[in-house]
């Protein structure tokens, strides 16, 4: 039997692996929108198969539900309500909804960053 390779040597590969899915998700999203689909719901595979979490900045990008890659104004509705971000997804109308973070500028005050 072959000996498998160290967990995080397979960590970081599945990493860069679902990286690169979601920027070809992002790439033939114009060509051809089931593809794009597709790697998302791969991507989700590959996470859950190595169990790691997608990064935070990548898992906004997709629906939860149906898995279809979230592109304002075409797959997704982006609204800001009482301080929070709302997206919808437009195929399911499954909602995602997290805060605006706020960050201090340099004069101690805070401002909003979306």
């Amino acid at each position: 039997m072959s000996k498998k390779s160290p967990r995080s040597d397979r960590r970081q590969i599945a990493l860069e692996r679902i990286r690169i899915l979601f920027d070809k998700a992002d790439e033939f999203l114009s060509w051809d929108s089931e593809f794009s689909n597709r790697c998302i719901r791969h991507a989700c595979l590959i996470a859950m198969k190595e169990r790691i979490r997608i990064p935070l900045p990548l898992k906004r990008r997709y629906c939860r539900v149906c898995k279809t890659y979230l592109v304002p104004g075409k797959t997704g509705r982006v609204r800001i309500d009482r301080g929070r971000v709302i997206i919808t997804c437009l195929s399911c109308g499954w909602h995602r909804r997290f805060p605006l973070s706020r960050r201090k500028n340099n004069h101690g005050k805070e401002e909003k960053n979306v």
